[in-house]
C-alpha cells in the first residue's frame, strides 16, 4: 500500500511470511473441516444411534438430528483453532476411534 510516497507494510502477509505455506495450510484446514468434519459427524451420529437405549427408529432420528450441530461445531472449531496439527489430530482421531468403536459394536440387534 502506497501512502505519501512510502510503502506501508500492512495486510495479512506483511510480516515477511511466504504465501505458499499459508495456501497449503488453509487448503489442508478446509479439507479437514469439510471432509473430516462430515465423516466425524457421521461416525458420531451413528454411535449415538447405536448407543441410545431407546427404540431403534427414535435413536436413529436423534443421531441424524444431532449430526447437523456436530458438523457445524467441528467446522467452526477447525477454523477457530490456531494450530493446524491439533485440528487434524482431533478430527481424524475422532474418525478413527469412532469408526473402530462402531466396528467393534457391530449392528444394533
Amino acid at each position: 500500500m502506497f501512502m505519501h510516497g512510502r510503502i506501508l507494510k500492512a495486510g495479512p502477509f506483511s510480516s515477511g511470511r511466504k504465501v505458499r505455506p499459508l495456501v497449503w495450510s488453509m487448503t489442508f484446514r478446509s479439507v479437514t473441516a469439510l471432509v473430516g468434519g462430515y465423516v466425524a459427524a457421521a461416525v458420531l451420529a451413528t454411535l449415538i444411534a447405536r448407543l441410545l437405549p431407546i427404540a431403534r427408529v427414535e435413536a436413529t432420528s436423534w443421531g441424524m438430528i444431532l449430526s447437523f450441530p456436530i458438523y457445524a461445531g467441528i467446522g467452526l472449531w477447525c477454523f477457530h483453532e490456531h494450530r493446524l496439527l491439533r485440528v487434524a489430530a482431533a478430527v481424524w482421531s475422532i474418525v478413527i476411534v469412532g469408526g473402530g468403536l462402531l466396528w467393534l459394536l457391530g449392528v444394533r440387534p
